[in-house]
């Protein structure tokens, strides 16, 4: 299931999902199934007036009444996404952001989050499918460069320089068929490449991947420059059952061990880091050893990889003290005061998996009841503001009042300080987005002046 999103803005925290398309495709790529829905704004939301020149969404558009809410919007998507599954869910820079806002819209609609790598479900991101193949196979794709000779791997710029017609850039469903392409052209040019991608966007396939390998090569990409890693194992990250760490091979083990303890928790914190994390389920671009070309793995060569993973895999000791390093480096992070940056503070207990499910079913005069039981306080506020935006009438006096003071305070937040987008940063932000602007865009840019100006007039 190839899947994008539009939004109002970059936050994966506190801006909301506008557009949200999908195909479905058998193994060989070919379409069996579309989908595509489309919501109104949410009253608490004010979108970045560059998303919305990106998007060529104007603001009468996305507060059309005739549009579906929000909420009936992730119903659908939810509903679809279940019919469709198992499934290997597919996007372009998703691992990075359009899942992390699915999984946000999932949340604050009182259904679980975790769909896309659950019940038998994978996920996998297209954008590494094609850095990876940029460095595997440099042939099988044209990779546009930009005015300092960088690799772009923006999906508008990339389509079209392999073939794609991509007239709607930047439409959800015109996204989902650009990210088609690329993938039926590395699959047809680079099969090996290809099945990397769809064996290891399982968590199953990365462990077993790694049981198999003493040592393997991991690539990233950062600033869209690639790097290679030739890696082995330590073991689990204690903060991330999901998260293995692995020892770059690069460095001289005898005089990592040699280090303090304190030494130790310094070096594992530099960059790049020497300790890597490779997340087993979310799609590694990982590959063995001997099936990288040879620049890859740098200095060494075959008897200096060999040599250092019997040292790793000998010593134990060494193993556990660069694991705890890796713990003790990390700066301890102060939970958000913010609802909405607290998705992954902890799993929802099991009692309320069945009241969220029973929320859906009931008339919404008697889910107030249903969101009265959640045990988990971050359920509770976003079950009474979902019936405040569709019943307020059900909730007390005092709920209303609070969600009402609540979005009011965010919205005319003057402080800058804000993680949201406030009404007047919007209208601050209107003057830059206009620099480069067309005659339609300069239209929706007064357009959404003109609403902005007339929401602070009426206090939010």
């Amino acid at each position: 299931m190839f899947y994008d999103t539009e939004t109002t803005g970059i936050s994966t925290d506190f801006d909301q999902i506008l557009q949200f398309a999908a195909i479905r495709t058998d193994a060989d790529l070919n379409e069996i199934g579309r989908f595509e829905v489309r919501c109104r704004l949410l009253p608490h939301v004010i979108p970045h007036p560059a998303a919305l020149k990106v998007t060529g969404m104007t603001i009468a558009r996305v507060t059309d009444p005739s549009l579906p809410c929000h909420y009936e919007m992730l119903r659908a998507i939810q509903a679809k996404m279940a019919e469709w599954s198992p499934a290997i869910f597919v996007g372009y820079n998703s691992l990075n952001f359009d899942e992390h806002l699915l999984r946000q819209a999932l949340f604050r609609t009182l259904h679980a989050p975790y769909l896309t790598n659950t019940n038998g479900n994978c996920r996998a991101d297209a954008m590494t499918l094609v850095q990876a193949a940029s460095q595997f196979a440099p042939d099988c794709l044209v990779v546009p460069t930009g005015p300092k000779g960088n690799a772009v791997f923006k999906l508008d710029q990339l389509a079209p320089a392999n073939g794609f017609a991509h007239d709607h850039a930047h439409d959800a469903l015109a996204d989902v068929e650009a990210t088609i392409h690329m993938a039926q052209c590395i699959r047809e040019r680079e099969p090996e490449c290809w099945s990397r991608f769809v064996r290891f966007s399982s968590k199953a396939g990365v462990n077993a991947f790694v049981e198999s390998e003493s040592a393997f090569v991991l690539t990233e990409f950062y600033f869209n420059r690639p790097y290679h890693f030739v890696i082995a194992p330590l073991g689990a990250d204690p903060d991330n059952p999901a998260a293995l760490l692995c020892l770059d091979l690069r460095h001289d083990l005898d005089w990592v061990a040699a280090m303090s303890d304190a030494q130790l928790a310094v070096w594992v914190g530099k960059s790049p880091k020497p300790v890597r994390k490779v997340r087993t389920n979310a799609a590694p671009s990982i590959a063995p050893v001997d099936e990288v070309p040879q620049a890859f793995l740098g200095a060494l060569d075959e008897a200096a990889i060999a040599a250092a993973v019997d040292r790793v895999e000998q010593d134990a000791a060494l193993r556990e003290r660069l694991i705890a390093a890796v713990v003790a480096s990390r700066d301890e992070i102060e939970p958000s005061p913010h609802v909405e940056e607290q998705i992954y503070a902890g799993f929802i207990p099991d009692g309320d998996r069945a009241r969220m499910d029973m929320f859906h079913l009931l008339p919404w005069e008697n889910r107030v009841a249903i969101v009265d039981a959640f045990e988990d306080d971050r359920l509770r506020y976003h079950g009474y503001r979902l019936i405040h935006e569709r019943h307020p009438e059900y909730l007390t006096a005092e709920l209303r009042d609070f969600y009402r003071t609540h979005d009011g305070g965010r919205l005319m937040d003057m402080t800058g300080r804000a993680k949201w987008n406030t009404l007047f940063a919007a209208l601050a932000a209107i003057g830059e987005t206009r620099v480069g602007c067309d005659e339609e865009q300069m239209a929706m840019l007064d357009a959404y002046q003109t609403y902005l100006q007339a929401r602070i007039a009426a206090g939010g």
